[in-house]
C-alpha cells in the first residue's frame, strides 16, 4: 500500500509517538507485508525469529519492538507492539468509509455493465465495460474489476484477511488495507468469498473461471485460464500460476505456489509448493499415479495377510 505522498521519518514516528534510527528526512513511500515489500516502504517484525528476514528484506523502513543494528541505507522504528502500530498506520492511511447508498457515488462503471438489485457497490471501487453483477453481490471499498466479467449472486469481494494476533485477552486482527483485483473475462460463481489483500492485492487474472463456493485468501494471486471448482478453499498468500485446475473440495496450506499447468485432484490437501505440469492427488499431497497405486497396495494388505497363515 503506497501512501498518498512521501513522508519522512519523523513525520510517522511522530504518528506512531515512536522513537527511531536513521535521519529524520528518511523517506517513506508505504506500507506492506514482507512478501511484497519494495523500497521506501515500511514492514513490521515482532519476534526475534524473523529479525532477520525483515532486516534484510527490500524494506527499507522496519517497525521493529527492540533496538538492533540498523543496516546501511535504512531506518528503523522502535515501537513496544510494532503490530499495533502496523494497524495505526492502516487506521490513518486507509480509514473505513461508511456507505450510505447501494452504489457509492464514487464507484465507476463502464459502458454495457449490467447491476442487478440488491447488489452493493463500495467507494472508489471500478468495474468495466460489458460485465454482468447479480443480485446480491457484495463489492467493497477499492476493489478493482475489468471487462467481461460476470459474478454471480452473493458472491463478496473484499472481506478482510483472516490474520490474527493471539493476545492474553483474545485474538487482535491485522487490518486490511488492500484491494481486490478481478481481471478480464473472469468467471465467478455464486456464493465465492475473496478477501482483500492486508495492504498489496488478492489478484484474479484474466480469464480464470471460478465455481461457485470457493474461498481466496488474502493476497494470493491466481494466474491466467485457470478452473477452480466447487467447496475449494484457497488459504493466504499463494501464488497459483497460469492454466491450473483444481477440482472440488481442494484445500491448500498459505504461502505455497502450484505451478503452471498442474492438476489437483478432488479433495486433495495441498500441503506444499508443487511442480506445474503434473496431477496431484490425496493429504498430504502426492503426484497422482503414485498415490493411486499407494491406495491398491493398501486394499491387497488382507490378501497379504491372509497368504501369511
Amino acid at each position: 500500500m503506497k501512501f498518498p505522498k512521501v513522508y519522512s521519518l519523523q513525520d510517522i514516528a511522530n504518528l506512531l509517538q515512536c522513537e527511531f534510527v536513521g535521519d529524520a528526512s528518511f523517506p517513506v513511500c508505504g506500507m506492506n507485508e514482507i512478501h511484497v515489500v519494495e523500497s521506501g516502504d515500511i514492514v513490521f517484525v515482532d519476534h526475534p525469529k524473523y529479525y532477520d528476514k525483515a532486516l534484510d528484506s527490500a524494506a527499507t523502513i522496519v517497525l521493529i519492538n527492540k533496538k538492533v543494528d540498523c543496516p546501511e541505507g535504512k531506518a528503523l522504528l522502535i515501537s513496544d507492539d510494532p503490530f499495533r502500530d502496523f494497524n495505526t498506520l492502516t487506521r490513518h492511511f486507509k480509514p473505513f468509509q461508511y456507505a450510505n447508498v447501494a452504489i457509492s457515488a464514487s464507484a465507476k462503471v463502464g459502458a454495457g455493465t449490467i447491476i442487478q438489485p440488491n447488489t452493493f457497490v463500495g467507494n472508489n471501487v471500478v468495474i468495466g465495460e460489458n460485465c454482468l453483477i447479480h443480485s446480491n453481490v457484495s463489492i467493497y471499498d477499492h476493489t478493482v474489476i475489468g471487462n467481461n466479467v460476470i459474478i454471480h449472486a452473493g458472491t463478496i469481494l473484499g472481506a478482510d484477511a483472516f490474520y490474527y494476533k493471539k493476545r492474553a485477552e483474545g485474538y487482535d486482527q491485522l487490518l486490511s488495507g488492500g484491494r481486490v483485483v478481478i481481471k478480464d473475462n473472469v468467471g465467478i460463481g455464486a456464493l465465492c468469498t475473496i478477501d482483500k489483500g492486508v495492504t498489496g492485492d488478492t489478484t484474479i487474472g484474466e480469464g480464470t473461471k471460478i465455481d461457485n463456493q470457493v474461498h481466496v485468501g488474502h493476497d494470493t494471486v491466481i494466474g491466467k485460464k485457470c478452473l477452480i471448482a466447487s467447496q475449494t478453499g484457497i488459504a493466504g498468500c499463494v501464488i497459483i500460476e497460469d492454466e491450473v485446475t483444481i477440482w472440488g473440495q481442494v484445500g491448500t496450506t498459505s504461502g505455497i505456489t502450484i505451478g503452471a499447468k498442474a492438476v489437483i485432484l478432488g479433495q486433495t490437501g495441498v500441503t506444499k509448493s508443487v511442480e506445474g505440469g503434473k496431477s496431484y492427488f490425496g493429504t498430504p499431497i502426492e503426484e497422482s499415479r503414485e498415490k493411486l497405486k499407494q491406495l491398491a497396495n493398501i486394499k491387497k494388505i488382507p490378501e497379504i495377510l491372509k497368504n501369511l497363515k
